[in-house]
Protein backbone atom coordinates (compact mmCIF):
# COMPACT_ATOMS: atom_id res chain seq x y z
CA UNK A 1 0.00 0.00 0.00
CA UNK A 2 2.82 2.48 0.92
CA UNK A 3 5.38 1.52 -1.12
CA UNK A 4 8.92 -0.63 -1.01
CA UNK A 5 9.71 1.32 1.99
CA UNK A 6 6.65 0.02 3.76
CA UNK A 7 7.50 -3.41 2.65
CA UNK A 8 10.44 -4.01 3.99
CA UNK A 9 9.13 -2.64 7.93
CA UNK A 10 6.24 -4.55 7.15
CA UNK A 11 8.76 -7.54 6.88
CA UNK A 12 11.03 -6.47 9.10
CA UNK A 13 8.73 -5.41 12.22
CA UNK A 14 4.98 -6.09 11.01
CA UNK A 15 4.31 -5.22 15.25
CA UNK A 16 5.52 -1.78 14.59
CA UNK A 17 3.54 -1.28 11.35
CA UNK A 18 0.30 -2.98 13.38
CA UNK A 19 1.04 -0.53 16.52
CA UNK A 20 1.28 2.64 13.78
CA UNK A 21 -1.91 1.34 12.07
CA UNK A 22 -3.60 1.42 15.57
CA UNK A 23 -2.56 4.59 16.88
CA UNK A 24 -3.68 6.18 13.45
CA UNK A 25 -7.08 4.50 13.81
CA UNK A 26 -7.18 5.75 17.32
CA UNK A 27 -5.85 9.17 17.35
CA UNK A 28 -6.49 10.89 14.42
CA UNK A 29 -6.30 14.31 14.36
CA UNK A 30 -9.85 15.27 13.66
CA UNK A 31 -11.08 12.65 16.72
CA UNK A 32 -8.72 14.05 19.17
CA UNK A 33 -9.28 17.72 18.46
CA UNK A 34 -13.22 16.57 18.07
CA UNK A 35 -12.85 14.91 21.48
CA UNK A 36 -11.24 18.17 23.13
CA UNK A 37 -13.95 20.51 21.87
CA UNK A 38 -16.34 18.55 23.58
CA UNK A 39 -14.92 17.78 26.87
CA UNK A 40 -12.78 21.40 27.53
CA UNK A 41 -14.32 24.12 29.72
CA UNK A 42 -11.16 26.27 30.56
CA UNK A 43 -8.94 25.58 27.60
CA UNK A 44 -9.84 27.00 23.93
CA UNK A 45 -8.78 25.37 20.79
CA UNK A 46 -5.93 27.73 19.78
CA UNK A 47 -3.07 27.51 17.90
CA UNK A 48 -1.44 24.31 19.45
CA UNK A 49 -4.24 22.12 18.84
CA UNK A 50 -4.78 19.00 21.75
CA UNK A 51 -3.80 16.08 18.93
CA UNK A 52 -0.72 17.62 18.67
CA UNK A 53 -0.23 17.60 22.33
CA UNK A 54 -1.35 14.07 22.12
CA UNK A 55 1.18 12.81 19.67
CA UNK A 56 4.28 14.45 21.67
CA UNK A 57 3.43 12.80 24.98
CA UNK A 58 3.14 9.12 23.06
CA UNK A 59 6.10 9.46 21.86
CA UNK A 60 7.47 9.91 25.29
CA UNK A 61 5.40 7.90 26.99
CA UNK A 62 6.07 4.90 24.31
CA UNK A 63 9.70 5.51 25.17
CA UNK A 64 10.37 6.45 21.77
CA UNK A 65 11.50 9.82 22.92
CA UNK A 66 13.28 10.49 26.24
CA UNK A 67 11.42 13.96 26.97
CA UNK A 68 8.52 15.60 26.55
CA UNK A 69 11.29 18.64 24.96
CA UNK A 70 13.84 15.59 23.32
CA UNK A 71 10.51 15.11 21.22
CA UNK A 72 9.51 18.56 20.62
CA UNK A 73 12.47 19.41 19.39
CA UNK A 74 12.13 17.10 16.61
CA UNK A 75 8.99 18.20 15.93
CA UNK A 76 9.22 21.89 15.89
CA UNK A 77 8.31 22.98 12.89
CA UNK A 78 5.18 21.53 12.75
CA UNK A 79 4.15 22.17 16.12
CA UNK A 80 4.40 25.84 15.39
CA UNK A 81 4.58 27.05 18.89
CA UNK A 82 7.17 27.10 21.52
CA UNK A 83 8.10 24.36 23.96
CA UNK A 84 7.34 26.68 26.75
CA UNK A 85 3.79 27.02 24.99
CA UNK A 86 2.99 23.51 24.70
CA UNK A 87 3.99 23.04 28.56
CA UNK A 88 1.33 26.04 29.19
CA UNK A 89 -1.13 23.84 27.19
CA UNK A 90 -0.58 20.28 29.12
CA UNK A 91 -0.67 22.51 32.21
CA UNK A 92 -3.75 23.20 31.76
CA UNK A 93 -5.59 20.16 30.17
CA UNK A 94 -8.66 19.12 32.05
CA UNK A 95 -9.10 16.10 33.52
CA UNK A 96 -12.42 15.39 31.87
CA UNK A 97 -10.64 15.59 28.54
CA UNK A 98 -8.25 12.73 29.39
CA UNK A 99 -10.95 11.18 31.25
CA UNK A 100 -12.97 10.90 28.21
CA UNK A 101 -10.38 10.05 25.49
CA UNK A 102 -9.38 7.18 27.33
CA UNK A 103 -12.65 6.21 26.97
CA UNK A 104 -13.61 6.74 23.59
CA UNK A 105 -10.61 5.05 22.50
CA UNK A 106 -11.08 2.12 24.69
CA UNK A 107 -14.62 1.46 23.10
CA UNK A 108 -13.00 1.72 19.53
CA UNK A 109 -10.28 -0.93 20.63
CA UNK A 110 -12.96 -3.78 22.16
CA UNK A 111 -15.15 -2.94 18.91
CA UNK A 112 -12.17 -3.70 16.69
CA UNK A 113 -11.32 -6.80 18.42
CA UNK A 114 -14.88 -7.99 18.23
CA UNK A 115 -14.48 -7.49 14.66
CA UNK A 116 -11.59 -9.47 14.22
CA UNK A 117 -13.16 -12.57 16.08
CA UNK A 118 -11.16 -11.99 19.14
CA UNK A 119 -12.87 -14.49 21.75
CA UNK A 120 -13.09 -12.14 25.05
CA UNK A 121 -12.19 -14.07 28.51
CA UNK A 122 -14.62 -15.01 30.77
CA UNK A 123 -13.70 -14.52 34.50
CA UNK A 124 -16.84 -15.23 35.94
CA UNK A 125 -19.37 -16.51 32.91
CA UNK A 126 -22.36 -14.95 32.49
CA UNK A 127 -21.58 -11.47 33.65
CA UNK A 128 -19.54 -8.10 31.92
CA UNK A 129 -16.94 -8.12 34.24
CA UNK A 130 -15.41 -4.75 35.59
CA UNK A 131 -12.08 -4.56 37.86
CA UNK A 132 -12.05 -1.33 40.21
CA UNK A 133 -8.67 0.20 41.95
CA UNK A 134 -6.74 3.22 42.37
CA UNK A 135 -3.27 4.53 41.97
CA UNK A 136 -1.54 7.19 43.14
CA UNK A 137 0.84 8.76 40.80
CA UNK A 138 4.79 8.89 41.66
CA UNK A 139 6.21 11.72 43.18
CA UNK A 140 7.44 14.74 40.68
CA UNK A 141 10.70 16.26 40.34
CA UNK A 142 10.30 19.49 42.26
CA UNK A 143 10.73 21.77 39.16
CA UNK A 144 7.62 24.17 40.06
CA UNK A 145 8.56 27.20 42.49
CA UNK A 146 6.81 26.31 45.29
CA UNK A 147 7.88 23.23 45.43
CA UNK A 148 11.99 23.73 45.25
CA UNK A 149 12.45 24.28 48.91
CA UNK A 150 10.61 21.05 49.94
CA UNK A 151 12.16 17.67 50.88
CA UNK A 152 8.79 15.74 50.77
CA UNK A 153 7.86 14.33 47.57
CA UNK A 154 5.37 16.02 45.07
CA UNK A 155 2.37 13.89 44.42
CA UNK A 156 0.52 15.25 40.91
CA UNK A 157 -2.70 13.11 41.78
CA UNK A 158 -4.08 9.83 41.63
CA UNK A 159 -6.54 7.90 38.92
CA UNK A 160 -9.49 5.36 39.34
CA UNK A 161 -9.38 3.24 36.91
CA UNK A 162 -12.03 0.37 35.71
CA UNK A 163 -10.36 -2.72 34.01
CA UNK A 164 -12.20 -4.92 31.20
CA UNK A 165 -10.75 -8.24 32.02
CA UNK A 166 -12.86 -10.16 28.87
CA UNK A 167 -10.93 -7.51 26.07
CA UNK A 168 -8.11 -6.86 28.63
CA UNK A 169 -8.83 -2.94 28.41
CA UNK A 170 -8.75 -0.11 31.16
CA UNK A 171 -12.08 1.04 29.93
CA UNK A 172 -12.72 3.78 32.50
CA UNK A 173 -10.77 6.53 34.30
CA UNK A 174 -11.45 8.92 36.76
CA UNK A 175 -8.50 11.66 37.03
CA UNK A 176 -8.18 13.30 40.24
CA UNK A 177 -5.81 16.33 40.77
CA UNK A 178 -5.15 15.85 44.43
CA UNK A 179 -2.41 13.32 45.45
CA UNK A 180 -3.76 12.91 49.00
CA UNK A 181 -6.81 12.06 48.37
CA UNK A 182 -8.71 9.29 49.22
CA UNK A 183 -9.81 6.53 46.85
CA UNK A 184 -13.48 6.33 48.62
CA UNK A 185 -13.94 9.85 48.22
CA UNK A 186 -14.20 9.46 44.10
CA UNK A 187 -16.69 6.37 44.34
CA UNK A 188 -19.60 9.00 43.86
CA UNK A 189 -18.24 9.88 40.94
CA UNK A 190 -16.99 6.29 39.65
CA UNK A 191 -20.29 4.57 40.35
CA UNK A 192 -22.42 6.24 37.39
CA UNK A 193 -20.68 4.59 35.30
CA UNK A 194 -22.20 1.09 36.71
CA UNK A 195 -24.59 -0.86 33.99
CA UNK A 196 -26.84 -3.71 34.88
CA UNK A 197 -25.89 -6.86 34.77
CA UNK A 198 -22.37 -6.02 35.24
CA UNK A 199 -20.32 -7.54 37.98
CA UNK A 200 -17.52 -5.16 39.75
CA UNK A 201 -14.03 -7.02 41.51
CA UNK A 202 -12.72 -4.55 44.34
CA UNK A 203 -10.25 -4.93 47.31
CA UNK A 204 -11.56 -3.75 50.78
CA UNK A 205 -10.61 -0.19 50.28
CA UNK A 206 -13.97 -0.12 48.76
CA UNK A 207 -15.73 -2.32 51.00
CA UNK A 208 -18.08 0.87 51.96
CA UNK A 209 -21.79 1.59 52.30
CA UNK A 210 -21.96 3.76 49.14
CA UNK A 211 -20.49 1.33 46.60
CA UNK A 212 -22.93 -1.50 48.37
CA UNK A 213 -25.80 -0.10 48.27
CA UNK A 214 -24.64 1.96 45.33
CA UNK A 215 -23.81 -1.08 42.94
CA UNK A 216 -27.17 -2.93 43.94
CA UNK A 217 -29.53 0.03 43.54
CA UNK A 218 -27.92 -0.26 39.82
CA UNK A 219 -28.54 -3.50 39.79
CA UNK A 220 -25.19 -4.16 39.17
CA UNK A 221 -23.19 -7.08 41.02
CA UNK A 222 -19.93 -7.27 43.10
CA UNK A 223 -17.61 -9.32 44.92
CA UNK A 224 -15.53 -6.76 47.36
CA UNK A 225 -12.83 -8.20 49.96
CA UNK A 226 -14.66 -7.23 53.85
CA UNK A 227 -13.31 -4.48 55.49
CA UNK A 228 -13.17 -4.69 59.83
CA UNK A 229 -15.32 -1.44 59.46
CA UNK A 230 -17.97 -3.11 57.32
CA UNK A 231 -19.25 -5.55 60.27
CA UNK A 232 -23.03 -6.38 59.48
CA UNK A 233 -24.46 -9.07 61.61
CA UNK A 234 -24.12 -12.50 60.77
CA UNK A 235 -26.97 -15.08 60.06
CA UNK A 236 -27.56 -18.99 60.77
CA UNK A 237 -24.30 -21.37 60.74
CA UNK A 238 -21.42 -20.97 58.50
CA UNK A 239 -21.86 -24.03 55.75
CA UNK A 240 -18.69 -25.56 53.35
CA UNK A 241 -18.74 -24.69 50.44
CA UNK A 242 -15.92 -26.17 48.60
CA UNK A 243 -12.15 -25.62 48.11
CA UNK A 244 -9.66 -24.02 45.94
CA UNK A 245 -6.01 -25.91 45.20
CA UNK A 246 -4.72 -23.80 48.28
CA UNK A 247 -8.05 -22.77 50.26
CA UNK A 248 -10.94 -24.21 51.83
CA UNK A 249 -14.48 -22.44 51.75
CA UNK A 250 -17.07 -21.42 53.90
CA UNK A 251 -20.26 -19.58 53.13
CA UNK A 252 -22.60 -17.86 55.84
CA UNK A 253 -25.19 -14.76 55.37
CA UNK A 254 -24.47 -11.35 56.23
CA UNK A 255 -27.11 -8.58 57.17
CA UNK A 256 -25.79 -4.78 56.46
CA UNK A 257 -27.56 -2.13 57.40
CA UNK A 258 -27.64 1.37 56.02
CA UNK A 259 -30.04 3.91 57.66
CA UNK A 260 -33.76 2.65 56.70
CA UNK A 261 -31.90 0.55 53.90
CA UNK A 262 -30.80 -3.47 54.52
CA UNK A 263 -28.75 -5.42 52.28
CA UNK A 264 -28.42 -9.32 53.46
CA UNK A 265 -25.52 -10.39 51.14
CA UNK A 266 -23.39 -13.44 50.54
CA UNK A 267 -20.17 -13.85 53.10
CA UNK A 268 -17.11 -16.22 51.73
CA UNK A 269 -14.53 -17.22 53.39
CA UNK A 270 -11.77 -18.25 52.48
CA UNK A 271 -9.56 -19.87 54.54
CA UNK A 272 -5.77 -20.49 53.53
CA UNK A 273 -3.90 -23.75 53.48
CA UNK A 274 -0.47 -21.20 54.00
CA UNK A 275 -1.13 -17.60 55.44
CA UNK A 276 -0.64 -14.42 53.08
CA UNK A 277 3.13 -12.56 53.55
CA UNK A 278 0.62 -10.72 56.14
CA UNK A 279 0.38 -13.27 58.36
CA UNK A 280 -3.24 -13.63 56.97
CA UNK A 281 -5.25 -16.99 57.32
CA UNK A 282 -8.64 -15.82 56.28
CA UNK A 283 -10.16 -13.72 53.53
CA UNK A 284 -13.74 -12.43 53.72
CA UNK A 285 -15.23 -11.78 50.21
CA UNK A 286 -19.05 -10.19 50.05
CA UNK A 287 -21.27 -10.54 47.22
CA UNK A 288 -24.45 -10.02 46.19
CA UNK A 289 -24.53 -12.79 43.44
CA UNK A 290 -27.38 -15.03 42.84
CA UNK A 291 -26.93 -19.10 44.56
CA UNK A 292 -26.44 -20.15 41.18
CA UNK A 293 -23.07 -18.34 41.43
CA UNK A 294 -20.64 -20.99 43.66
CA UNK A 295 -18.75 -19.95 46.23
CA UNK A 296 -15.64 -21.34 44.37
CA UNK A 297 -16.61 -19.40 41.44
CA UNK A 298 -16.72 -16.00 43.34
CA UNK A 299 -13.05 -16.76 45.06
CA UNK A 300 -11.85 -17.29 41.42
CA UNK A 301 -13.23 -14.21 40.24
CA UNK A 302 -11.86 -12.15 43.01
CA UNK A 303 -8.83 -13.64 41.71
CA UNK A 304 -8.75 -11.62 38.34
CA UNK A 305 -8.36 -8.63 40.65
CA UNK A 306 -5.12 -8.93 39.99
CA UNK A 307 -5.28 -8.58 35.98
CA UNK A 308 -5.64 -4.50 37.00
CA UNK A 309 -2.41 -4.59 39.38
CA UNK A 310 -0.83 -6.15 36.60
CA UNK A 311 -1.49 -3.53 34.02
CA UNK A 312 -0.60 -0.88 36.16
CA UNK A 313 2.76 -2.93 36.54
CA UNK A 314 3.04 -3.02 32.57
CA UNK A 315 2.50 0.84 33.12
CA UNK A 316 5.63 1.72 35.37
CA UNK A 317 7.94 -0.68 33.39
CA UNK A 318 7.02 -0.98 30.33
CA UNK A 319 6.06 2.49 29.28
CA UNK A 320 6.89 5.93 31.21
CA UNK A 321 3.29 6.56 32.30
CA UNK A 322 4.33 8.27 34.67
CA UNK A 323 6.89 11.32 33.68
CA UNK A 324 8.25 12.85 36.35
CA UNK A 325 9.31 15.85 35.23
CA UNK A 326 5.47 17.41 34.61
CA UNK A 327 4.66 18.77 37.93
CA UNK A 328 1.52 20.28 37.13
CA UNK A 329 -1.09 17.72 38.01
CA UNK A 330 -3.35 18.35 34.68
CA UNK A 331 -0.09 17.20 32.83
CA UNK A 332 0.74 14.57 34.52
CA UNK A 333 -2.61 13.24 34.85
CA UNK A 334 -3.08 13.32 30.94
CA UNK A 335 0.63 11.78 30.63
CA UNK A 336 -0.97 9.17 32.22
CA UNK A 337 -4.10 8.43 30.67
CA UNK A 338 -1.88 8.59 27.26
CA UNK A 339 -0.02 5.63 28.81
CA UNK A 340 -3.39 3.90 29.61
CA UNK A 341 -4.61 4.65 25.71
CA UNK A 342 -0.64 3.04 24.68
CA UNK A 343 -1.42 0.02 27.22
CA UNK A 344 -4.83 -0.61 25.18
CA UNK A 345 -3.40 -0.11 22.30
CA UNK A 346 -0.27 -2.97 22.74
CA UNK A 347 -2.93 -5.14 24.82
CA UNK A 348 -4.84 -5.12 21.10
CA UNK A 349 -1.75 -6.31 19.59
CA UNK A 350 -1.70 -9.14 21.58
CA UNK A 351 -5.44 -10.20 21.05
CA UNK A 352 -4.91 -9.73 17.23
CA UNK A 353 -1.86 -11.78 17.11
CA UNK A 354 -3.23 -14.76 19.38
CA UNK A 355 -6.48 -14.58 16.94
CA UNK A 356 -4.69 -14.64 13.67
CA UNK A 357 -2.36 -17.83 15.07
CA UNK A 358 -4.02 -19.44 17.83
CA UNK A 359 -1.85 -22.73 17.14
CA UNK A 360 1.64 -20.65 17.35
CA UNK A 361 0.21 -18.79 20.18
CA UNK A 362 -0.58 -22.48 22.27
CA UNK A 363 -0.45 -21.58 26.03
CA UNK A 364 2.11 -19.22 26.21
CA UNK A 365 1.43 -15.81 27.26
CA UNK A 366 2.93 -12.97 24.55
CA UNK A 367 4.94 -10.88 26.30
CA UNK A 368 3.83 -6.72 26.36
CA UNK A 369 8.02 -6.14 27.37
CA UNK A 370 9.02 -7.25 24.20
CA UNK A 371 6.29 -5.81 21.88
CA UNK A 372 7.09 -2.71 23.28
CA UNK A 373 10.59 -2.87 22.99
CA UNK A 374 10.61 -3.64 19.34
CA UNK A 375 8.28 -1.08 18.67
CA UNK A 376 10.48 1.70 20.80
CA UNK A 377 13.13 0.69 18.56
CA UNK A 378 11.84 0.69 15.06
CA UNK A 379 9.14 3.58 15.20
CA UNK A 380 11.73 6.45 15.02
CA UNK A 381 13.27 4.97 11.62
CA UNK A 382 9.88 3.86 10.43
CA UNK A 383 8.40 7.40 10.94
CA UNK A 384 11.30 8.92 9.02
CA UNK A 385 10.93 6.98 6.45
CA UNK A 386 7.36 6.57 6.53
CA UNK A 387 6.01 9.95 6.09
CA UNK A 388 2.82 10.72 8.77
CA UNK A 389 0.49 11.84 5.63
CA UNK A 390 1.04 8.53 4.04
CA UNK A 391 -0.13 6.28 7.27
CA UNK A 392 -3.27 9.01 7.54
CA UNK A 393 -3.80 8.17 3.58
CA UNK A 394 -3.81 4.36 4.19
CA UNK A 395 -5.42 3.32 7.68
CA UNK A 396 -7.69 6.64 8.07
CA UNK A 397 -10.07 5.79 5.38
CA UNK A 398 -10.57 2.12 6.03
CA UNK A 399 -14.01 1.15 7.22
CA UNK A 400 -14.11 -0.95 10.43
CA UNK A 401 -14.07 -4.21 9.36
CA UNK A 402 -11.65 -3.07 6.47
CA UNK A 403 -9.20 -2.19 9.47
CA UNK A 404 -9.47 -5.69 11.54
CA UNK A 405 -9.01 -7.28 8.00
CA UNK A 406 -5.80 -5.08 7.57
CA UNK A 407 -4.54 -5.81 11.15
CA UNK A 408 -5.23 -9.46 10.86
CA UNK A 409 -3.65 -9.83 7.86
CA UNK A 410 -0.30 -8.00 8.92
CA UNK A 411 -0.74 -10.17 12.37
CA UNK A 412 0.02 -13.55 10.28
CA UNK A 413 3.61 -12.01 9.32
CA UNK A 414 4.94 -11.82 12.84
CA UNK A 415 7.57 -14.91 14.18
CA UNK A 416 5.50 -15.14 17.63
CA UNK A 417 8.60 -17.28 18.87
CA UNK A 418 10.60 -13.80 19.87
CA UNK A 419 7.22 -12.24 21.68
CA UNK A 420 6.48 -15.51 23.52
CA UNK A 421 6.72 -14.36 27.37
CA UNK A 422 9.26 -16.15 29.19
CA UNK A 423 8.15 -19.47 31.24
CA UNK A 424 8.34 -18.44 34.94
CA UNK A 425 11.23 -19.43 37.03
CA UNK A 426 10.58 -21.45 40.41
CA UNK A 427 11.25 -20.04 43.59
CA UNK A 428 13.36 -20.76 45.41
CA UNK A 429 13.91 -18.84 49.00
CA UNK A 430 16.42 -16.19 48.83
CA UNK A 431 20.31 -17.58 50.72
CA UNK A 432 20.64 -15.48 53.93
CA UNK A 433 22.85 -12.85 53.83
CA UNK A 434 26.21 -12.14 56.17
CA UNK A 435 25.28 -9.61 58.67
CA UNK A 436 27.75 -6.92 59.43
CA UNK A 437 29.08 -6.10 56.17
CA UNK A 438 26.66 -3.20 55.53
CA UNK A 439 28.49 -0.44 53.56
CA UNK A 440 31.67 -2.93 52.94
CA UNK A 441 32.66 -3.92 49.47
CA UNK A 442 34.42 -7.54 48.12
CA UNK A 443 36.14 -8.12 44.81
CA UNK A 444 33.75 -9.96 42.58
CA UNK A 445 37.22 -11.32 40.95
CA UNK A 446 38.37 -13.03 44.33
CA UNK A 447 35.05 -14.31 45.29
CA UNK A 448 34.65 -16.55 41.65
CA UNK A 449 38.68 -17.43 42.21
CA UNK A 450 37.70 -19.02 45.37
CA UNK A 451 35.21 -20.94 43.69
CA UNK A 452 37.25 -21.85 40.78
CA UNK A 453 40.02 -23.14 43.36
CA UNK A 454 37.15 -25.11 46.06
CA UNK A 455 36.30 -27.04 42.74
Amino acid sequence: MLGRVFDAFLEGSPVSVMFRATLERILSADRMDAIFAQAATRQKVGELLFSTCVDLMALVVAKVRKSLHAAYRVQADRVGVSVQSVYNKLGGIEPSVSERMTAITANDLADAMQRMGVHPQKPLAGYDVRVLDGNYLAGTEHRLKELRTLGAAALPGMTLCLFDPQWGLVRDVIAWEDGHANERGLVDRVLPKAEAGQCWLADCNFCIHAVLFGLTQRQAFFVVRQHPQVIGELQGRRRKAGRTVDAALYEQPLRVKRDDQVLVLRRVTVVLDQPTRFGETEVHLLANLPPRVSASRIAAAYRRRWSLETAFMHLATVLRSEVNTLGYPDAALFGFCIGLLLYNALAFLQAALRTAQPRKAGQRALSMYYLADEISGVYRGMMIAVPAERWRQTFAKLTPHEFADAILSIAKKVELAQFLANPPPRKTPPPKRQSGHRGKHVSTYKILQDRTSNR
